[in-house]
């Protein structure tokens, strides 16, 4: 799932108190980057930043169904 700029940024600071430390401090490096009123993130930076939230809500491909 694809979110905009504005969502993301909404939920990094989140991932930014996470354990994970790589994952905290590239959070909080977007967060400072995003103040700048002409800051784009980069395509890769973009797609860090969708893993990233994509993961705090456990999004995967591959969805299992439950029926009763």
């Amino acid at each position: 799932m694809n979110r905009p700029v504005e969502v993301l940024l909404h939920h990094l600071p989140a991932i930014a108190r996470s354990p994970r430390k790589w994952d905290a401090e590239f959070a909080r490096s977007v967060l400072r980057q995003s103040r700048r009123r002409s800051w784009r993130p980069t395509p890769k930076q973009l797609g860090v930043m969708q893993r990233l939230v994509g993961d705090m809500f456990n999004e995967r491909d591959e969805f299992s169904v439950i029926e009763d």
